[in-house]
């Protein structure tokens, strides 16, 4: 096929998330832009996208690459592999490499690295403490001069002082703040959810509580300072009622999910295996059910995957002992279409827009959009036929996955970015 030139990918569903066009139609790519058919000047290379969806690539806004310092679990060229193999355009690294990305050197180091693997854009987001150790604000001034497209110390929470200086000073950058909202304190030892499961298999666990404190803290943060406060993987019920308030009160609060706490309660984790242990945890049902009506409402207006990666050798050591995280970025788009859109929960044009216009709102970066002169932007997913998980074929180095097995609706096919191909499943 003809990899920069012209594209007619025919009787597909387009579904703008902009727009709101949902209908099935052919759409051009010619000279990096998208195209009214009619309108392509040279012979086109065909796609035969029935059975398929169209729609703008996915934006992941929470991923870990791993590099510097992990690279045997991931690393950027890996992590971007995955990436694109997972149908998306653009993700967000998080900071806690090593040494962390708490300096403009360090952000311009990490989009060195990024740049050579356009036209995946590989957006870095920059610690909000020096060495993400709570204590004294990094000179988030200067990371975003540097490039930086956001600050997190994702992994770890600052305290209660330090957020509201970092929120201050975001807030005059016009950069969002990503925040793991766990408490230290509460959270303590835990491992897995602190309920029946955790009982059961005589394990620590992590209440709830210890993330609703710090979502009704980053409320507040919100809405004292005029930051834009984005709560990372939201997990608890409670985390949703209270994110539904405030932005019903026009503060500026966003929240994600990830599949994982979409698709699994704490159940998963009796069997003993670590792939179903991730920071925040699996928890119960009825939190399950709240993340989904979170999602179906528009409180949460972000999917996100937490792409964790860790080597088999760190997960086998067992609930108790491995590290938290579990990978996700070639199973969050047949994860979340068959929990959401394929079950009828959700309309297919509501979830494209959790994954592209909610966190491209959040990023403050333009809509992804599919009218025609827009970029050559375009994901084809089959949603036609079933499709296995099997972390063997990944692109990821690491398996650490929890849906190993899972049969799954939805599954990216071809996907163009400025106007090349980036990735076809039968290439």
């Amino acid at each position: 096929m003809n990899n920069c030139g012209s594209w007619l990918i025919s009787g597909g569903r387009i579904l703008d998330p902009v727009s709101g066009r949902d209908e099935t139609a052919d759409i051009g790519i010619e000279d990096g832009v998208l195209a009214e058919p009619s309108k392509l000047r040279r012979r086109p290379a065909i796609i035969d996208a029935r059975g398929c969806l169209a729609t703008p690539p996915l934006v992941d806004i929470h991923v870990h690459f791993r590099e510097p310092g992990d690279e045997e679990a991931e690393n950027t060229a890996s992590g971007a592999a995955a990436a694109v193999r997972g149908g998306f355009g653009t993700v967000v690294t998080m900071p806690n490499t090593m040494p962390p990305v708490d300096t403009p050197t360090r952000v311009k180091e990490q989009i060195r690295t990024a740049e050579r693997f356009l036209p995946l854009k590989i957006l870095v987001s920059a610690c909000l403490s020096i060495e993400r150790k709570g204590l004294q604000l990094a000179d988030l001034r200067a990371m975003a001069a540097a490039g930086a497209a956001a600050f997190t110390d994702d992994g770890s929470t600052v305290p209660d002082r330090l957020m509201y200086e970092a929120a201050r000073a975001a807030a005059e950058l016009d950069l969002p703040i990503l925040d793991h909202a766990l408490d230290p304190a509460i959270a303590s030892d835990g491992v897995i959810h602190c309920g029946s499961v955790a009982a059961r298999l005589g394990l620590p666990g992590i209440p709830s509580e210890a993330e609703t404190v710090i979502v009704r803290r980053d409320i507040a943060v919100a809405k004292q300072t005029g930051a834009r406060v984005h709560v990372q993987h939201v997990s608890a019920a409670e985390s949703v009622a209270l994110v539904r308030e405030a932005r019903r009160s026009g503060m500026g609060i966003t929240a994600e999910a990830t599949p994982h706490h979409i698709a699994l309660t704490e159940e998963a984790a009796s069997c003993g295996d670590a792939n179903f242990k991730m920071n925040p945890p699996l928890r119960t049902e009825r939190d399950r059910r709240e993340i989904i009506r979170g999602i179906q409402d528009g409180t949460i207006s972000v999917l996100a995957t937490d792409h964790a990666p860790h080597t088999a050798r760190a997960k086998s050591a067992g609930l108790l002992k491995a590290p938290f995280g579990v990978i996700g970025l070639e199973t969050a788009l047949g994860v979340t279409y068959t929990e959401l859109v394929e079950s009828g929960l959700m309309h297919p044009l509501e979830w494209v827009r959790r994954w592209t216009t909610g966190p491209a709102d959040v990023l403050g970066l333009p809509s992804p959009s599919l009218e025609a002169g827009a970029p050559g932007n375009l994901l084809i997913i089959n949603i036609a036929d079933l499709w296995q998980v099997n972390p063997a074929r990944f692109a990821s180095r690491s398996r650490n996955t929890p849906f190993s097995g899972r049969m799954l609706h939805g599954q990216p096919v071809f996907l163009f970015l400025g106007g090349r191909l980036a990735f076809s499943q039968n290439l």
